[in-house]
């Protein structure tokens, strides 16, 4: 199982790209080491720094016909990867 699962292709992540930062959802049960030795192996960039952050599963509720189904939105483990000046990633360059 890989380290990194997707890159986190929103608005405010590509504002950051600009910036040299660039986020991904990563496996649940890593640590910044090897999210850092994932993105310089798969990239072949330098990173500089990296912060995480868990996100609590939203609550969310559905009205059917028959009734109301309750749940919550997947938890998450995000990473936000600072690089080195004058690296860059390019998400789009396979579409």
């Amino acid at each position: 199982m890989s380290v990194l699962l997707k890159p986190l292709i929103t608005e405010k992540a590509t504002a950051m790209n600009d910036e040299g930062k660039f986020a991904f959802i990563v496996d649940k049960k890593a640590d910044k080491l090897e999210i850092k030795k994932a993105v310089e192996e798969m990239y072949d960039v330098t990173v500089e720094s990296i912060n995480t952050i868990n996100t609590k599963g939203k609550p969310k509720t559905r009205y059917t016909k028959s009734r109301i189904i309750s749940g919550r939105t997947q938890k998450l483990k995000k990473a936000f990867v600072k690089l080195k000046d004058g690296d860059f990633i390019d998400f789009y360059s396979d579409i």
